[in-house]
């Protein structure tokens, strides 16, 4: 139901990887719903976090980094990010000001000229950078292309974010209300305790183990007689080696993922969490549409 002055829409992030989209996102949104990582391609699905004030309603997609795919998870996760392009009512081409301009920015600029959509260029991680070395850096991808805004911000520090977020709220159409307002996110539960095992996972073994992780929630129970929520899950990897790595010397490893997860979980449900980890070799899974389809990847849903 619409409301006299109202106003919503949808806005889709995108930008190469690890340039802070899910940073931002969970800045915005106020609590932890896009996994962060210092590694390139952690976010694999397309989140929708809903930002509500009293006078508008913004529904942010995150995207997978935009990337030249190496194997059918990355063809998937490519075509989650051009789709987000598609039907948004704002796009925000979010790049890193201390990487400065790369082959992977100009890919993403040829694939904004095919679109209508008004897109605002968001220079993040100004923080990290002279602000003398700004100016230069934004002329050249003025030079490319015709942004509708340009807005410098830290993700981080939360600099210029406020701003950015009245900028949006000025090109957006009155509209309905399509989440209630304490609804942060459309995913379930059940995928962002996933999400949130899987950073743990990613941030403790940094290098030992590349992106080949994923996270099956195998069960949630919430028993009458107990506060405790139980929740049971596997990790998914592609070599045995890598199994070795996430268990870790006497278990430590998986411990430590657990422990740390177990501490984000208890703050996104609001209570006791029991947090039980399996770890469970599937070979070369990312290449693997059945098993892609089983850990949730669905390509007919975008």
């Amino acid at each position: 139901m619409s409301r006299e002055g109202f106003k919503s829409g949808f806005v889709s992030i995108i930008g190469r990887p690890n340039v802070g989209k899910s940073t931002f996102l969970n800045r915005v949104i106020g609590q932890k719903i896009a996994i962060m990582s210092d590694k390139p391609q952690t976010t694999r699905n397309k989140i929708q976090g809903v930002y509500t004030t009293d006078d508008a309603q913004i529904i942010f997609i995150d995207t997978p980094g935009i990337h030249k795919p190496k194997h059918k998870l990355g063809d998937f996760m490519m075509k989650v990010a051009q789709n987000a392009l598609k039907e948004v009512d704002i796009i925000l081409f979010m790049i890193n000001a201390e990487e400065g301009f790369g082959r992977g920015d100009a890919f993403i600029i040829e694939r904004l000229k095919e679109v209508n959509t008004p897109v605002f260029l968001v220079v993040n991680k100004i923080d990290q950078v002279h602000p003398d070395d700004l100016l230069p850096l934004i002329d050249r991808y003025r030079a490319l292309y015709s942004f509708a805004e340009v807005v410098p911000i830290s993700a981080l520090q939360g600099n210029n974010v406020e701003t950015l977020i009245e900028q949006i709220k000025s090109y957006l159409p009155e509209g309905p209300q399509y989440y209630p307002t304490d609804q942060v996110t459309d995913h379930p539960e059940r995928f962002i305790i996933a999400e949130l095992i899987r950073e743990k996972a990613l941030h403790l073994t940094r290098e030992e183990v590349p992106h080949s992780i994923a996270v099956v929630i195998d069960s949630i129970e919430r028993r009458e007689d107990s506060h405790t929520v139980y929740v049971g899950a596997t990790i998914i990897v592609e070599r045995d080696s890598q199994k070795g790595i996430i268990i870790g010397k006497q278990g430590r490893m998986l411990k430590e993922i657990g422990q740390r997860a177990r501490v984000d979980i208890e703050a996104l449900l609001g209570s006791k969490v029991f947090l039980e980890l399996w770890v469970k070799v599937q070979k070369d899974w990312r290449n693997k549409l059945s098993q892609l389809r089983d850990f949730g990847f669905r390509e007919d849903e975008y």
